[in-house]
C-alpha cells in the first residue's frame, strides 16, 4: 500500500492474484461519487476479465503485456446514451450530439478513472493508465461493441504490483504553476525547467540510442511525430463522427 500520493509509482507487472469483485465493484463504487456535470454522471465502465477478450483488446493497445497479464482490464467510456435516453423515454428532447457534450462527458470520464486510481492504490492495487484507447479508439469501439454517444476515453489495467519500479521523474513544481494569470516561459527558464530531466542517465541513453542531438527530438521525431499524430488525430475524428459527437 501506497503511504502518499508522493510515493505512487506506475505498475505494468501483476501477480497472479485475483482483484475479487467485491473489491472492484466497491472501489468503483465510491470513485462514481467523483464531481460530475450537472450530476448527470456521464460516464460508463467496461470491466473485462475474460482472457479471451483481453486477446480481442490487445492489438487496439498496441500488444502492450500488461492488458493481458493484469487481471481486471478497465474501459472508461464517456456515455451520453444512457442521459439521452431518459430524455427521450421522459418527452425531452436530446441534443448531445456534439463536440461540446463528448468534452463534458470525457471530463466527467477522466474525473471518476482518477479518483478510482487513487482509492485502488491506496488498497494496495497497482494501475497503468493507456493512453492507446484514443489512438486506436476504432477498433475498442468494435471490440466492446459501443453504441452511438459511448466513446472510450482511457483504459486502466488494475492488480497487485509484482514489481516496485523506480519513480518516473516529474519537472518541478515551480513550473507548473501560475499565478492569476498564464506567464509564458523564457528560452532560460526553458533550460531550467528540463536540465534535470536531460541530465538523467537514462535519458542521455535514450538521445544516444536513437542517434539524437537532444531529448526533445527523441519526443517529436520517434515517440509522438507529427505524421503519426495527425493520423491518429483524423482517426480519432472519424471515430467521434462514428458515434454521434460530431456531424
Amino acid at each position: 500500500m501506497i503511504q502518499s500520493m508522493e510515493e505512487r509509482r506506475t505498475i505494468r507487472k501483476y501477480t497472479h492474484q485475483d482483484v475479487s469483485s467485491d473489491m472492484l465493484n466497491n472501489l468503483l463504487r465510491v470513485a462514481f461519487r467523483a464531481s460530475t456535470m450537472g450530476g448527470m454522471q456521464l460516464y460508463s465502465v467496461i470491466v473485462t476479465r475474460d482472457a479471451a477478450m483481453k486477446e480481442k483488446l490487445s492489438p487496439a493497445h498496441f500488444n502492450q503485456p500488461m492488458v493481458k497479464t493484469a487481471p481486471v482490464v478497465l474501459t472508461f467510456c464517456a456515455d451520453f446514451r444512457r442521459f439521452s435516453q431518459w430524455c427521450e423515454q421522459r418527452e425531452a428532447q436530446p441534443g448531445y450530439d456534439n463536440f461540446l457534450s463528448f468534452m463534458n462527458a470525457a471530463t466527467d470520464t477522466l474525473l471518476v478513472a482518477q479518483d478510482f486510481c487513487t482509492l485502488a492504490e491506496s488498497e494496495g492495487l497497482g494501475i497503468c493508465y493507456l493512453g492507446t484507447t484514443i489512438y486506436n479508439s476504432d477498433k475498442i469501439i468494435d471490440t466492446l461493441q459501443l453504441p452511438e454517444l459511448v466513446f472510450p476515453v482511457t483504459t486502466i489495467t488494475v492488480g497487485y504490483p509484482a514489481e516496485i519500479p523506480a519513480q518516473t521523474d516529474r519537472l518541478a513544481f515551480e513550473s507548473l504553476i501560475h499565478e492569476e494569470m498564464y506567464h509564458d516561459a523564457t528560452p532560460e527558464m526553458i533550460n531550467e525547467v528540463y536540465a534535470q530531466k536531460e541530465a538523467m542517465e537514462e535519458n542521455r541513453k535514450f538521445v544516444e540510442e536513437n542517434g539524437k542531438k537532444t531529448l526533445a527530438q527523441v519526443f517529436t521525431e520517434v515517440r509522438y511525430t507529427k505524421d503519426a499524430n495527425e493520423a491518429m488525430s483524423k482517426n480519432l475524428l472519424e471515430s467521434l463522427k462514428r458515434q454521434g459527437f460530431i456531424k
